[in-house]
């Protein structure tokens, strides 16, 4: 028998997270992006598209803050994201299109948890905290920390991912998404890098979950050279051949890609 479909629609972030503890299971939407394939989809949602206090993007206290519903559009268009946080920026212009990035929410790529997740090696390589909020209370995770396999996270089923929590980024940042087309393709491989004396580098797409490499990023601030590193790379990530590509080829694209972030930042 069919499960019928049900949507829950909260006035506000309060009455949301107390539907999440009395009536779950619930599965969260806001954009919805990932939920329709060109049919209705069955199950039980929480509907936050009209929750407003989620949106915003704000700095206070030295940290710069996107709310969970902030779209890619929102990130794209802020003027704080682009001078704080352009890695950020650059990566919201490469998902999806128009249509997508003026739905599509951080908080939903976030949760949705796709080693794919184009914002993800961003958010790791910046060292951003994941800010979750439940009827009972507020908690922070690194977002490093976040993710416990794939597709799975720490966050609990009574939670909501409300925010996420960007220090300042000393050094260059770098971006770069390897498809089958700029935009509107699943990441083959996909990199974020920081170029600072303590080098940070987060990669999507090769591994069960987004990964930093720090054996990598330790050899490059020992000051070895891209050559010399490159194995240590290739030691840190786990691709598999998927109907996207070969992890032979995920391989050679992330040594290609280290390669190019050091040269560019240099």
């Amino acid at each position: 028998m069919k499960t019928s479909t049900e949507l829950l629609e909260p006035r506000s972030l309060g009455e949301a997270l107390r539907m999440l503890r009395d009536r779950g299971p619930l599965t969260p939407v806001a954009g919805a992006t990932d939920l329709f394939a060109g049919t209705v989809p069955r199950g039980r949602f929480l509907n936050l598209h009209d929750l407003g206090e989620l949106r915003g993007i704000r700095a206070a206290r030295g940290l710069l803050t996107i709310g969970a519903l902030a779209t890619w559009t929102d990130i794209i268009l802020s003027p704080l994201i682009r001078r704080r946080f352009p890695m950020l920026a650059a990566a919201a212009r490469e998902i999806g299109g128009v249509q997508i990035q003026n739905r599509g929410t951080i908080g939903g790529n976030v949760a949705n948890a796709s080693p794919a997740g184009d914002s993800l090696p961003v958010l790791a390589a910046a060292e951003a905290t994941v800010v979750l909020r439940s009827a009972a209370g507020e908690r922070r995770i690194p977002f490093i920390a976040f993710y416990t396999g794939y597709r799975a996270s720490v966050k609990r089923h009574d939670e909501l991912i409300v925010a996420l929590e960007i220090p300042p980024v000393e050094g260059a940042q770098w971006f770069r998404k390897v498809g089958t087309r700029q935009a509107q393709a699943i990441s083959k491989v996909v990199v974020a890098a920081v170029r600072s004396p303590r080098p940070r580098i987060a990669l999507g797409s090769v591994a069960p979950t987004v990964v930093r490499v720090p054996r990598t990023e330790e050899a490059l601030a020992a000051g070895a050279s891209v050559e010399e590193t490159l194995p240590v790379l290739q030691s840190e990530i786990h691709p598999i051949d998927d109907i996207r590509s070969t992890a032979a080829y995920r391989r050679r694209v992330a040594g290609n890609l280290l390669a190019r972030f050091w040269k560019e930042t240099s």
